[in-house]
């Protein structure tokens, strides 16, 4: 804390709080016996952090403590920010330490092992957790032994609320909702159902483990307590679950994974292998760095740790965080019940609102939140400050106030205005005082868990702000498999004008890399093993054999080396479809076509390989590759089908070609939504779309209505049709057109709610606002066709471009506009967008 200080009397004075602070936490843990626990944390901490693996900052109260700071458990400095020990442990009421630690998920099992080996693997267990039968769960089990139909149990199940966070009893769910009721009066099967239910709701339902928890013994441990065996874990299980492993002697370590810490290292790696900063260090990273503070009041939060959903965005924007304390503050207030402090916060930061500090003696305590208490650790203090009590004595408090317990309140009440009466404060003003305290001790935050979550949520904000490819690279290979967040950070890099490269089988790796292109800019190349049904493995032997034996010349070259063991059928297909092959041979409905006799090729020349036979002459006996004379697909076909292959359009989106349309028609891109409705102060919003899926449902009333999820070139988007609608426009929708969607925008929490209200053709709209086509011809003989289809239509007002791409594997491009006007109905340009040899038609 004074490295950059050289007079040793400066050294002292900024040393001396540090050396009281220490010397009195150590006290206490030894008084309360507990310095073996801190020692077997920093232990296995330390050695994480000797192996390179990730470890969180802190969480929760222990980052309050000096001692655990020093031992490296925390990494934040408990006095710079205020965190206080007795929130952690407290002399007053002895209860166990606990030290909840962040690792990197994927490497969050080595130091498991770690502590196996070093106290024993009979001196080490996972902690048994119970499933309960909940409502639906009762149905579903009942209805299976009774051998009702599937579908009679799912139909009465869902009729059960489903809120995992706060679970409907059956017994409520039958009094709420009449349906219920009326089915359990009318059949006698289902009256025995739910009767069954009733009585086994709440049961112990399945065993499993703790997601997180161990214990380590001193002793073996089944000398301690009775063992479980979980069939999908090769460490055993306490039988007690985690309220009672402690009152049976244990100790309890919790082992946490964290995604975002496997995010940082990533980004880490690629930083110190394409940036060159090979030395570069995320814990000294400065924490008023400018760039990340800029970003965050953009809300430019996409990937950034607990800041990117709508609603933490919109508080971003409006406060302008630009020091480390606001981003502590904002992840504490970010709750319900706490959130409608965030206006007043907002005022106050900007100067529209003056502080109060409630009591001039307690401005050193409110000073940092502008006189809002959002901290456990405040209320405490005030009540040290203002009332006289030991900190260990404002814990007990604080816990009361939690509690709510009225004999409790009532004396604790006595002992505070009694203190605050003996440092002059007046009775009824300190009465006061008492009351707006345990209005907010009912829902403040712990401070120092916010304050290790903000340090993890800044990281991420230095990495975007200052290594942005890097830090994408890493974030969209940790949500491989997830179509929809994929997409999201696609078109966040869209936004950030960073190029997201198409997979290239002889340039992806198997997760997403960076690239340095011509240019000099970087970009990020699409993962292999991103792509549906291929296989994370299999790409792993394809990426390691052109790494080993160099790029693939052709396909031919590919099938000689192709591991059909790895790559079946359908990775195959839709590593095609994806357009991996495209450098090889950019026709992929001839690959797409020839891909059994490709593998029939490969699997033969394996074969070959392995028997290690040749011909007479010395060269092999595989037959070289012949492929079929195919047409490639149109756009639009090739398109949909790379959607299949990846889950969203990523070379291009249908859409593209309507762009300048879309803009003369004021079409809104879904992204764009919250700015377009804060910029034209309207609800009603106009967006154009391609239909991906649609759940109809029925209402309680009978009505049909849906969910229709709809993709533009900015991302995939929700829409709810109700019946007149939905009839009218049904067939339209499932037409997979490109449509014009008229929709009332609502916002809600942290999404937005679209409600259509109008849909129709986009071809039909785009004909009465497009000033003429852009035509993209590959096949030479097709302009005999799209002469014959203009003749018809030259008397009008729009003018056609001919952009010619002749040659097969290296196209040279002609533009040609034609003379004279035409009558660009949506009709003509389906007709000519349907003729082989068309590539795509634009509109200009």
């Amino acid at each position: 804390v004074y490295q950059d200080k050289t007079d040793p009397e400066e050294q002292a004075t900024i040393a001396q709080p540090y050396r009281e602070r220490l010397e009195f936490e150590l006290g206490v843990i030894e008084q309360m016996g507990f310095p073996g626990y801190f020692l077997i944390v920093a232990d296995f901490i330390k050695w994480a952090k000797e192996q390179n693996i990730p470890v969180g900052p802190g969480r929760g109260s222990g980052a309050g403590s000096v001692v655990a700071w020093a031992l490296t458990i925390t990494d934040l400095d408990p006095l710079r920010f205020n965190l206080l020990f007795e929130r952690f442990l407290n002399p007053e009421r002895v209860s166990m330490p606990d030290f909840d630690i962040d690792f990197c998920q994927e490497r969050r099992d080595e130091v498991i092992s770690y502590v196996q080996k070093k106290y024993g693997r009979d001196k080490v267990a996972q902690i048994i957790t119970f499933g309960k039968l909940q409502a639906r769960a009762a149905l579903r089990d009942v209805g299976r032994v009774l051998q009702m139909p599937y579908g009679q149990v799912d139909k009465i199940t869902k009729l059960v609320p489903n809120n995992p966070a706060n679970p409907i009893s059956l017994a409520e769910a039958i009094a709420q909702e009449p349906q219920l009721q009326d089915l359990r009066r009318k059949e006698e099967v289902v009256d025995t159902l739910m009767g069954m239910a009733l009585k086994l709701e709440g049961l112990y339902r399945n065993a499993s483990t703790h997601a997180a928890g161990v214990v380590i013994g001193d002793r073996p441990l089944h000398e301690l307590v009775a063992l479980y065996r979980d069939p999908r874990s090769e460490m055993p299980a306490t039988q007690f679950n985690m309220k009672w492993v402690e009152q049976a002697g244990l100790v309890k370590f919790d082992f946490l994974g964290l995604k975002t810490l496997t995010v940082i290292a990533k980004a880490i790696e690629e930083i110190q292998k394409t940036a060159g900063l090979e030395h570069f260090d995320i814990s000294t990273v400065p924490l008023d760095d400018e760039a990340s503070f800029t970003m965050l009041g953009r809300a430019e939060t996409v990937g950034v740790f607990q800041m990117e959903s709508a609603g933490m965005r919109d508080v971003l924007r409006q406060m302008k965080p630009d020091r480390f304390e606001d981003l502590i503050a904002v992840v504490a207030l970010y709750r319900p019940g706490p959130m409608a402090n965030i206006p007043n916060y907002i005022k106050r930061k900007h100067g529209e609102e003056d502080p109060d500090y409630l009591y001039p003696t307690l401005e050193p305590v409110l000073q940092e939140t502008y006189g809002i208490i959002i901290y456990q650790e405040q209320v405490m203090q005030i009540a040290q400050v203002l009332a006289g009590y030991s900190l260990g004595g404002a814990d007990l408090l604080r816990r009361a106030m939690g509690k709510k317990v009225q004999a409790e309140m009532d004396k604790q009440r006595k002992v505070f205005v009694d203190g605050a009466v003996e440092r002059k404060v007046p009775k009824d003003q300190a009465s006061q005082i008492f009351d707006l305290v345990d209005k907010f001790a009912g829902y403040g935050f712990n401070k120092s868990h916010a304050a290790a979550y903000a340090l993890v949520a800044y990281h991420t904000a230095y990495l975007k702000a200052n290594m942005p490819v890097e830090f994408m690279a890493a974030s969209m290979t940790l949500d491989l498999n997830n179509t929809d967040k994929l997409n999201v950070f696609r078109a966040e890099l869209k936004r950030m004008k960073v190029a997201l490269l198409p997979p290239d089988i002889n340039k992806s790796g198997v997760v997403f890399v960076v690239e340095m292109q011509p240019n000099g800019q970087k970009a990020i190349r699409y993962a292999l093993a991103a792509i549906k049904n291929v296989g994370e493995q299999a790409m792993q032997a394809l990426v390691k054999e052109r790494e080993t034996k160099g790029e693939f010349a052709d396909i031919a070259d590919l099938s000689r080396r192709l591991d059909t063991k790895a790559v079946n059928k359908r990775s195959f297909e839709n590593l095609i479809l994806a357009g991996c092959f495209d450098s090889l041979n950019r026709n992929r409905a001839q690959l797409f076509t020839a891909a059994e006799s490709i593998l029939r090729f490969a699997a033969h020349a394996a074969s070959e390989r392995e028997s290690n036979q040749v011909s007479l002459f010395g060269e092999s006996d595989t037959p070289d590759i012949e492929l079929p004379d195919v047409q490639d697909w149109s756009n639009t076909e090739r398109l949909g089908r790379e959607f299949a292959a990846i889950g969203f359009y990523l070379s291009a989106h249908p859409l593209d070609s309507s762009r300048e349309t879309l803009r003369r028609l004021n079409v809104c891109e879904y992204s764009d939504i919250p700015k377009f409705i804060r910029e034209q102060g309207t609800t009603r919003v106009k967006l154009a779309g391609i239909q991906v899926s649609m759940k109809e449902r029925t209402s309680a009333k009978g009505n049909r209505f849906a969910f229709a999820e709809f993709s533009d070139s900015s991302g995939q988007y929700e829409c709810t049709l109700f019946s007149d609608l939905l009839s009218a426009s049904r067939d339209l929708i499932k037409s997979g057109e490109p449509l014009l969607i008229t929709v009332t925008v609502e916002q809600q929490e942290d999404m937005l709610r679209l409600t259509a209200h109008a849909i129709e053709p986009l071809e039909a709209a785009a004909a009465k606002a497009t000033a003429g086509l852009k035509i993209s011809v590959r096949d030479q003989q097709t302009l005999d066709h799209i002469h014959t289809l203009l003749a018809e239509k030259k008397q009008g007002r729009g003018q056609v471009i001919l952009h010619l791409l002749l040659g097969d594997y290296d196209p040279y491009e002609v533009e040609i506009p034609l003379p004279g006007r035409f009558q660009l109905t949506p009709a003509l340009r389906s007709a000519i967008k349907s003729l082989p040899g068309i590539a795509d038609v634009q509109d200009i």
